[in-house]
């Protein structure tokens, strides 16, 4: 199993990660600017969604971590 320290860095990765996608596909959506009205389909949305599955656990595991040290 993986030390505490080994978790923290792939949760902030898999948040960085996450953060870069959303900043991308915000981006790409601001480009369709105008007029007319558009449908917004995220581009990204199946890896976004299992990063933030990735993160939740991630966080799950350290909130235990935390409380067995209690």
């Amino acid at each position: 199993m993986s030390n505490k320290f080994e978790i923290q860095h792939d949760l902030v990765e898999a948040q960085n990660k996450l953060n870069r996608l959303c900043q991308a596909e915000s981006k790409a959506n601001a480009a369709q600017s105008g007029t007319q009205t558009i449908t917004i389909e995220p581009q990204f949305g199946d890896e976004m969604q299992r990063l933030r599955e990735e993160c939740s656990q991630l966080s799950i595991i350290l909130e235990a971590m935390e409380a067995s040290e209690d």
